[in-house]
């Protein structure tokens, strides 16, 4: 097989060397992007001249045909096939003749390869973007189940307040939130066309660069060649951006491990997404979870590797950069099954309430009884400290906070008065967190609605 740059050389590519080099092997999910991007390319080499219009049809022709042979999974691998642009473009020719060859005129390797890469980026962001809903989609109709359940807030995986299990779960929500923030963001520097760029120097060719952008769908063109080639700061950005969904999932995933485990029993997984033990019948596992926390890992070390495969290389195009596929496209397919998992674990989860209040430890009300002094005129540290008095007298009796007998507790201060027990219940602590960003029952269904709206999912319920 002749190398489309083959003209140069006169020895053979060391085997070991083709195998190297080729990338084939993982582009070549990039054939949609590859055809469409060659398709609109064609169309503007007509406005160029350097095609006629009978050649572009001909060669659009073509290019549906092997449209055609991958969308059928008939697309025959030949030697020499070293990259998706390759592939294609040989079994064009094969298809239409010696015009397949105008077809890359004006173009390089370079920017084709930065273009089908943003386009199938692009496509894959919005299918991010969705399954990131549907995991808020979860969350807030799981948290609307349970909106009134109390559960111990944890601090150091101390009890530390009361709090609405729902409150504990809407916050998830909010930082899936953030990153399709994010990702909206990131976005506008993905959607720009580099094509017309060439190999570093730009096209000399007459090439309506804006048309073609808007033939693609790009909202924006690269306004220096070098650069373009060059850049892989949006992958880098993707990659940042998912190793930061992938920490959210993880911590998600730790937190319902914990409680999910015999000592907490708070909530149960669905068998549909647990396993059990090859020598322990008993065994219900929760490796859902720990697999997407495992997996994040993997992600950030996606992240890292492409830092360090771009971080030395001098300016436009070289062959390092074809490394920046494998770790973005395992990214994305990592990320398109961990958020289906979380969201399916989420919507099927059960939540013990029983098993919560029996974990309920009246020390979580100190905090209540510190703000009672506080209102009642005690500057606070001096009511921090009393009460740290009480709570070693409650942990010395084995006598709950909720039960001391008013008597007892003005042993400590005369400003205890006969409405402190008022204080000291689970829901009434929770209540109290009544404002923007609490954990009251008003607060947590108003942030639960601002939720639903801000996520998008207002219209999927009408």
């Amino acid at each position: 097989m002749t190398q489309l740059w083959g003209g140069r050389f006169s020895g053979e590519t060391d085997a070991l060397m083709r195998q190297f080099q080729d990338s084939l092997r993982f582009d070549i999910r990039l054939w949609p992007d590859d055809i469409s991007g060659s398709m609109a390319w064609a169309r503007v080499l007509v406005g160029a001249g350097v095609l006629s219009e009978a050649e572009a049809e001909t060669v659009r022709g073509g290019l549906e045909s092997v449209r055609a042979e991958f969308a059928a999974d008939q697309f025959g691998i030949k030697p020499g096939d070293e990259d998706i642009h390759t592939a294609v473009e040989r079994r064009l020719k094969e298809l239409v003749g010696d015009v397949a060859g105008k077809l890359h005129t004006g173009r390089s390797r370079n920017d084709q390869v930065a273009t089908d890469t943003r386009l199938w980026l692009k496509r894959h962001i919005a299918q991010l973007r969705q399954q990131l809903t549907g995991l808020q989609a979860a969350i807030i109709a799981k948290a609307e189940e349970h909106l009134n359940v109390i559960m111990p807030g944890y601090t150091h995986l101390q009890q530390a307040q009361p709090v609405r299990f729902s409150h504990w779960l809407l916050s998830f929500g909010w930082q899936l939130q953030r990153d399709k923030d994010r990702l909206d963001d990131l976005l506008k520097r993905v959607d720009v066309l580099p094509l017309g760029s060439a190999a570093l120097a730009g096209t000399p060719f007459a090439i309506d660069r804006l048309a073609l952008a808007a033939d693609l769908g790009f909202a924006a063109v690269s306004v220096n060649s070098m650069d373009a080639v060059a850049d892989r700061d949006y992958i880098l950005e993707f990659l940042s951006w998912a190793a930061i969904v992938q920490v959210h999932l993880s911590r998600l995933a730790e937190d319902l491990i914990i409680y999910s485990s015999r000592e907490f029993g708070f909530v149960e997984l669905d068998d549909a997404y647990s396993t059990g033990s090859s020598i322990m019948p008993q065994k219900k596992n929760p490796d859902s979870l720990e697999l997407i926390r495992g997996k994040t890992g993997r992600v950030i070390g996606s992240m890292t590797g492409l830092f360090a495969t771009m971080k030395g290389q001098p300016s436009t195009y070289n062959k390092d950069s074809q490394e920046d596929k494998e770790p973005l496209f395992d990214t994305v397919d990592t990320l398109s099954m961990t958020l289906p998992i979380a969201a399916g674990v989420v919507s099927t989860l059960k939540v013990n309430t029983a098993a919560i209040y029996d974990q309920m430890d009246s020390a979580m009300l100190a905090t209540e009884l510190a703000d009672y002094l506080a209102d009642k005129g005690m500057p606070f540290r001096e009511a921090h400290h009393i009460v740290g008095q009480i709570v070693r007298q409650s942990i010395a009796l084995d006598q709950p906070l909720f039960s001391f007998p008013l008597a007892a507790l003005q042993q400590f201060s005369p400003l205890f008065g006969r409405d402190v027990h008022e204080r000291l219940t689970f829901n009434r602590a929770a209540d109290r967190r009544a404002g923007i960003g609490g954990t009251g029952a008003g607060s947590v269904a108003q942030q639960l609605e601002l939720l639903r709206e801000q996520a998008g999912l207002e219209e999927d319920e009408e």
